[in-house]
């Protein structure tokens, strides 16, 4: 089932992904902007440096301005735009962290969950 949604091997998946990251890049918006850290316990946006968090925050306020005036960046701009994913590998690291304390059977670090 892997095979469906690899963009390598099935066309249809490489247009979604092509379609959705224009559609991301209209908003000035990267794909990882769209994890939220309330719902999900293992973003760590605070290990992060301060300058990646803070131009996520800046194109998460661009993007609801634009939203909410029905509008979409200019092109000349839209084409600078790169939806790349920068917290992927800080996510992969906590996702390791958290399966190696498990498999220690240490107690959790936070007892945080989400309802």
């Amino acid at each position: 089932m892997k095979w469906l949604v690899d963009p390598k091997k099935n066309g249809l998946a490489t247009q979604h992904m092509k379609s959705f990251s224009e559609r991301l890049r209209s908003y000035d918006l990267r794909y990882d902007n769209l994890f939220d850290p309330y719902y999900d316990v293992d973003i760590k946006l605070n290990r992060l440096p301060r300058e990646v968090v803070d131009a996520r925050n800046q194109r998460l306020k661009r993007a609801m301005n634009l939203s909410m005036k029905h509008e979409y960046l200019p092109e000349h701009i839209q084409v600078m735009q790169t939806p790349l994913s920068y917290l992927q590998d800080m996510l992969a690291l906590v996702k390791r962290e958290n399966a190696e304390r498990d498999a220690l059977g240490a107690l959790p670090l936070y007892p945080r969950t989400i309802l």
